[in-house]
């Protein structure tokens, strides 16, 4: 039996005032698991972090509206003064900062990766890695502009080797630990989740 949508549709509740209350419960639980995984923060201007992961495997089990919506509950968490930020910190300084333009890639990434899962890529370990990876390179294609602008702009001192150095080549093989993680979780839940449903 194959189920249809995204792993997270597969559990809402068949009645309306559940329903809502499940959306609200993933919308406002996926916003505080990014919070958390931006405080696993290592390294100077852009830290390493978990946030990456946990932006993409929620675009994965989401699709792509609650995922969006999730970025954006976490990003108006942090300019409403919660510390969400890397580094526990918030308000629009710390959004129009050096991993400003990573945080904003997330909302584009959130849809990428939410609407390929919406058509089953999620339930294949090949078609997880290539999402995976377009979710990673849209985040850093924004992340990267972001840094040149600040960098054309005085705003932060170093070179465009630099910049790649600090901002793209030292995420690369956590990215890739990752990714294979992803690809493994992913269609395994699936597996699981057909295996229940049959059984049902």
């Amino acid at each position: 039996m194959l189920v249809s949508g995204t792993l997270a549709d597969s559990f809402k509740p068949l009645a309306k005032r559940y329903a809502i209350a499940y959306e609200i419960f993933l919308v406002l639980g996926g916003s505080i698991i990014i919070a958390l995984s931006a405080q696993l923060a290592i390294g100077w201007p852009v830290p390493i972090t978990g946030q990456t992961f946990a932006v993409l495997m929620l675009a994965a089990l989401y699709g792509r509206v609650r995922a969006i919506t999730t970025v954006l509950a976490y990003i108006i968490e942090g300019l409403a003064g919660l510390p969400v930020f890397a580094g526990f910190k918030f308000g629009p300084a710390a959004l129009f900062g050096p991993t400003g333009g990573y945080i904003i890639g997330f909302l584009a990434a959130a849809y990428i990766v939410g609407a390929l899962s919406e058509k089953g890529w999620d339930r294949f370990f090949g078609k997880t890695v290539i999402s995976m990876c377009i979710g990673n390179a849209v985040i850093y294609a924004f992340g990267l502009s972001w840094l040149y602008c600040l960098l054309s702009a005085g705003k932060i001192a170093g070179s465009f080797n630099t910049m790649l150095e600090r901002g793209l080549f030292l995420f690369i093989p956590g990215d890739l630990l990752k990714i294979i993680l992803a690809a493994i979780l992913l269609p395994a839940g699936w597996k699981t989740l057909s295996k229940f449903s049959a059984n049902r």
